[in-house]
């Protein structure tokens, strides 16, 4: 399953980047396929990458998903169980008099600040009554895990715009928003005084003396996929959020070399790691970033460009035994340059096998497929429609 993150579009001018784009090998790719249109969640509803990854996987988004902070904290590689509240985070600056939560945020990541490993450990350092756990992401982000909470409903500190004040949390239970504001005062006070955040002063960067919380969500029992369909799962990505919908349902995660999980990525070690997978796993999902890069950049041309950039090495994936793989190319939602965020448009999608009925349809993009013998399907149908092909499939009724 070859997952195009944000790649379908809307028209400008009547063309999108896949209409642009030269793309030979993914037209082929369409060309031996039956080709459709994919709302990955339901007609209407715009989605995440994490709900989308999980309709995919063939779990139901509305039943699974908690909110993205235990996924992006498993994609960080903390361990989550049962009942822990996990949260996003991003170093921000703030500003003002008094406690964190009668500050105005100056800006929401701090510059941008990169080198976060020593605040870090500082406030790994915090005294709290419970257990809890801070890792760096990627660049200005981290995740934070606190232990054992068992909140059914808990909120974000991060007000996601400048110039607001910090939010307290709040939660169904009382003694759950104090630790966690406890937890937010205390990180203001070790931030603020912290050599990195002096040093930055001193050299007229933007303290990164506080951190905001968001993403706020409780890890529940989530069946594994070996569990659920009998097969070994791997996906393959350089992004913490897909790592950890990987790790939620229980799939092996693997990042190649030179994967990066944007424009910059090394395309060749993560197709050919793809498909070496084939070997010793059943299903082998492949994710693909920078497109929804691009299409938040609001970059047509870098669209394009990537697309031709990536097709150059798909010419792999047509040689493989379509008698014993089905392929799959799809995405997980839409990104369209003209907005700048995920939209409800949906996906294209591409299924090859030497069983399928191919259609008419001889170019990968938004257009054609709407006339492709797929027709309009869900994210939730795809692997019962492969494993179908496959004939791994079980009966329903007799």
């Amino acid at each position: 399953m070859l997952i195009l993150d944000g790649l379908p579009d809307r028209p400008l001018n009547g063309k999108t980047p896949l209409r642009v784009a030269k793309k030979p090998n993914l037209d082929k790719i369409a060309e031996i396929s039956v080709n459709g249109i994919m709302d990955t969640i339901a007609p209407g509803i715009r989605p995440g990458s994490d709900t989308s990854h999980l309709a995919l996987l063939g779990y139901d988004p509305y039943k699974f998903y908690t909110g993205r902070g235990p996924i992006e904290a498993l994609g960080v590689g903390l361990e989550l169980k049962p009942g822990d509240v996990a949260f996003r985070a991003n170093f921000a600056t703030v500003d003002g008099e008094g406690s964190i939560f009668d500050k105005v945020v100056v800006d929401r990541r701090a510059g941008r600040i990169a080198d976060t490993e020593d605040l870090v450990r500082a406030l790994n350092e915090i005294s709290l009554p419970i257990e809890f756990k801070v890792a760096k992401a990627t660049g200005h982000r981290a995740a934070v895990v606190f232990r054992g909470l068992f909140t059914d409903f808990v909120t974000d500190t991060d007000p996601k715009f400048v110039g607001e004040k910090v939010k307290r949390c709040k939660s169904d239970r009382a003694e759950v928003a104090e630790i966690i504001n406890e937890f937010m005062q205390k990180a203001h006070e070790v931030l603020e005084k912290h050599w990195v955040n002096e040093l930055r002063a001193k050299n007229g960067l933007k303290k990164a003396n506080a951190i905001l919380l968001r993403g706020a969500g409780v890890m529940k029992e989530v069946p594994s996929f070996k569990e659920r369909f009998g097969l070994k799962l791997k996906v393959i990505s350089a992004t913490a959020l897909i790592k950890g919908v990987g790790k939620l349902v229980g799939g092996e995660v693997f990042t190649p070399p030179g994967a990066t999980g944007n424009k910059e990525t090394n395309l060749n070690a993560k197709i050919s790691s793809a498909i070496k997978s084939l070997d010793s796993s059943d299903v082998v999902l492949l994710h693909i970033k920078a497109f929804d890069e691009f299409g938040h950049d609001k970059d047509f041309e870098g669209k394009v460009g990537f697309v031709e950039k990536l097709d150059v090495h798909l010419s792999s994936l047509l040689e493989l035994d379509f008698s014993e793989t089905c392929l799959i190319v799809t995405s997980d939602h839409s990104t369209p340059v003209k907005v700048g965020d995920h939209t409800a448009d949906p996906v294209v999608i591409s299924i090859a096998h030497e069983d399928v009925r191919r259609d008419e349809v001889t170019t990968f993009d938004e257009f054609s497929a709407t006339k492709g013998g797929l027709c309009r399907i869900r994210g939730m149908d795809v692997l019962n429609i492969a494993f179908d092909l496959l004939d791994v499939a079980k009966k329903f009724g007799a």
